[in-house]
């Protein structure tokens, strides 16, 4: 039988001291951060009147069931999935690049450290605007296109392209950030392995497949995983490009944007909208969990 441990007076202040310590964080975690999730779980499970006498009444699982005969729940879902997996690989990929170019040794190379990272320092509604100007009919890029004899889109108004225009700004303003991270993490990589790999006969690109990108694993780990939880959560900007509507024609509808339609364009939906959130959450949660499985290398960092 285990013996329980006793802890000296001396021992026992000291823990108060810690706690008492932390008690402003403590609180502020369970404030902020644990009450709203305990709370947004207890809504899904809710039908919840706002309107005269406020009233919240449990439904158990019917606003989860709901979700499957909802078509824009079903549209902003797939939205969401063709976003994730198109901008994360496209954003990790271009910003190994970027990194690996400023990491050769090029001339004016903090130059262009500083001018790849000013997207990232730009507001999200700042980008958002340029970029709408530049995707006029008449606008930047349709010109440059217009001028090289290739056709022009109308970036924001054809349900087949305005999903594609907000992928595009995001991996122009996110790719940056990342590729600091992996800049920081060549610095690390020692110099006898590309100079065992010379003896080797490795050429550029050689070296840059089967040394560098191997070393880089706990890194990409952890720019994918940052990645999926962000384009995940893609709100912003769909719904600055479509004025709140998801459109056209739902082509820029995303799970975030519908949960925002939900819970605060219409007076009786907070439940589902909750439940559509914590369903988001699931999702991500797994998408994370599959990947750290795949990725063994990351609990380095």
């Amino acid at each position: 039988m285990a013996r329980k441990r006793k802890y000296t007076k001396s021992q026992l202040r000291e823990a108060g001291q810690g706690y008492l310590f932390m008690s402003p964080t403590i609180f502020t975690l369970l404030l902020f951060l644990i009450g709203p999730i305990i709370f947004a779980i207890f809504l899904s499970f809710t039908r919840v009147q706002l309107l005269g006498d406020t009233s919240f009444t449990f439904v158990g699982m019917e606003n989860f069931s709901r979700i499957l005969d909802d078509t824009r729940a079903g549209i902003a879902l797939r939205n969401t999935a063709f976003y994730v997996g198109v901008v994360v690989p496209v954003q990790t990929i271009l910003a190994l690049v970027l990194a690996a170019t400023l990491n050769a040794g090029l001339k004016a190379e903090k130059f262009f450290r500083i001018v790849y990272f000013l997207p990232t320092l730009t507001s999200s509604a700042v980008l958002v605007m340029i970029f709408m100007w530049m995707y006029r009919p008449d606008g930047f890029i349709n010109s440059i296109l217009g001028g090289v004899g290739l056709p022009t889109y109308n970036w924001i108004n054809d349900p087949n392209i305005a999903l594609i225009s907000i992928m595009i700004m995001n991996i122009w303003a996110t790719a940056p950030f990342f590729m600091v991270i992996y800049l920081a993490a060549l610095q690390d990589i020692p110099d006898s392995l590309y100079e065992a790999a010379d003896l080797d006969g490795a050429n550029a690109i050689q070296k840059f497949l089967h040394v560098t990108v191997p070393l880089l694993r706990p890194v990409t780990g952890f720019v994918v995983i940052m990645g999926i939880i962000g384009t995940f959560q893609l709100f912003d900007q769909s719904y600055m490009f479509s004025g709140g509507s998801g459109g056209p024609d739902n082509s820029t509808l995303t799970v975030v944007l519908l949960v925002y339609q939900y819970a605060f364009a219409a007076y009786d939906q907070m439940g589902y909208a909750a439940a559509l959130a914590v369903l988001l959450a699931l999702v991500i949660l797994t998408a994370t969990l599959i990947q750290r499985k795949l990725q063994k290398d990351e609990e380095v960092y």
